[in-house]
C-alpha cells in the first residue's frame, strides 16, 4: 500500500470514531470538512517514511503517531484561519471552516482534533506502551509551550520577536514531532532525528515564503500575500526570490546530510529531495525579482 494510501484510510477511521455515537451533527461534519481534502499530508508521511526507514516493526503504531500529528496540523490551519489570527476566507481550495460552518464550530472543531490527536495514540499504545507514552510526550512538546505550535502562534502577539524561536515553533515543531515520532514508532530513539525534522522546517518555512511572494489565491488555496499583509518575517523579503532559493537549497543539503544512519537511509534522502522539488514554486528558479521587490 502506498503511503498517502495508508495515511488517508488510518485518516478515515479516526474521523469515523470521532464523529460516533450521539454526535452533534454539525461538529461532526466540521470534523471530516477540516482534514479534507488532505492536502500535501507531508507530516505523516515524513514521519511514516522514517518510520519505514527505521524498520516499521509496529505499523499500528506509526499509523496512529502519523494520523495524530496530521489531525494536529488541520487544526492548527482550523485555528490560523479564525478572524482573531489571519481572518482567512479560503483553505485549501474552500471556505475556511469558520466561514462554512461558523466561528463557534471552528473552534470547538479544532479543539476536538487536538484531543483526537493525543486519543488516537493512547488507544494504539498497547502493543508498544513505553513508546506510545514518548510519542505523546513528543507531540505534546511540539504542539503547546514553549516549543510547540502554540507557541509560534504566541510569537505573532509580542512586540519584539525572537526569529529563531518564532520559526522553529511556528513552522519547525511538527516537523521535529514529524521525524522524531517516526523514530520512536519503530523502537529508535528520538533526539538523533531532531535536526532532521528542524531542517526540513526551515527548508517549508522558506518554500513557503517563496509561495506566498509568487503565488496566487487559486494556486495556494488560500488568500496570497499574508505575509506582507501581516508584516511577518519573509525569506523573499530579507534575500530576494534568487536569495531565498538558494537558502532553500543550502538548508536541503543539510537536512539531507543530516538523515541517521538507518536501514532505509538511502530511500529517505530520495523522498526527502523529492518533496522538495515539489515545495518550490514553478518557475521560482528563472525569476529574480517578485512585484514591488
Amino acid at each position: 500500500m502506498r503511503i498517502s494510501d495508508r495515511i488517508d484510510v488510518a485518516m478515515q477511521r479516526a474521523i469515523a470514531r470521532g464523529q460516533g455515537g450521539a454526535a452533534p451533527a454539525k461538529l461532526a461534519s466540521a470534523l471530516e470538512y477540516a482534514v479534507t481534502p488532505g492536502g500535501a499530508r507531508i507530516r505523516p508521511t515524513i514521519l511514516t517514511s522514517v518510520a519505514m526507514a527505521c524498520g516499521d516493526d509496529q505499523p499500528a503504531l506509526t499509523d496512529a503517531a502519523a494520523v495524530a500529528l496530521e489531525v494536529i496540523h488541520c487544526a492548527s490551519l482550523v485555528h490560523d484561519d479564525l478572524p482573531c489570527f489571519d481572518d482567512a476566507d479560503m483553505r485549501r481550495g474552500k471556505p475556511a471552516l469558520h466561514r462554512a460552518y461558523s466561528q463557534p464550530i471552528a473552534v470547538l472543531a479544532g479543539d476536538s482534533l487536538i484531543i483526537m490527536g493525543f486519543q488516537i495514540i493512547a488507544r494504539a499504545a498497547t502493543a508498544a506502551p513505553d513508546r506510545a507514552l514518548t510519542l505523546i510526550d513528543i507531540l505534546g512538546t511540539r504542539t503547546g509551550m514553549p516549543f510547540g505550535i502554540c507557541a509560534g502562534q504566541g510569537w505573532e502577539s509580542e512586540e519584539t520577536i525572537d526569529l529563531s524561536a518564532y520559526h522553529q515553533a511556528k513552522t519547525g515543531a511538527l516537523f521535529i514531532a514529524a521525524t522524531q515520532m517516526g523514530a520512536v514508532a519503530a523502537g529508535q530513539e528520538a533526539e538523533p532525528w531532531e535536526e532532521l525534522g528542524a531542517r526540513i522546517g526551515e527548508a517549508f518555512q522558506v518554500a513557503d515564503d517563496l509561495r506566498d511572494a509568487l503565488c496566487d489565491e487559486a494556486t495556494l488555496g488560500k488568500p496570497a500575500g499574508q505575509d506582507g499583509l501581516h508584516g511577518r518575517p519573509n525569506a523573499v523579503a530579507a534575500y530576494g526570490v534568487q536569495g531565498a532559493i538558494r537558502r532553500f537549497d543550502d538548508i536541503l543539503g543539510g537536512a539531507i546530510a543530516s538523515i541517521p544512519a538507518c536501514p532505509g537511509e538511502a530511500a529517505l534522502a530520495q523522498m526527502v529531495r523529492a518533496y522538495a522539488d515539489k515545495l518550490v514554486p514553478a518557475g521560482a528558479r528563472s525569476r529574480s525579482t517578485v512585484p514591488g521587490e
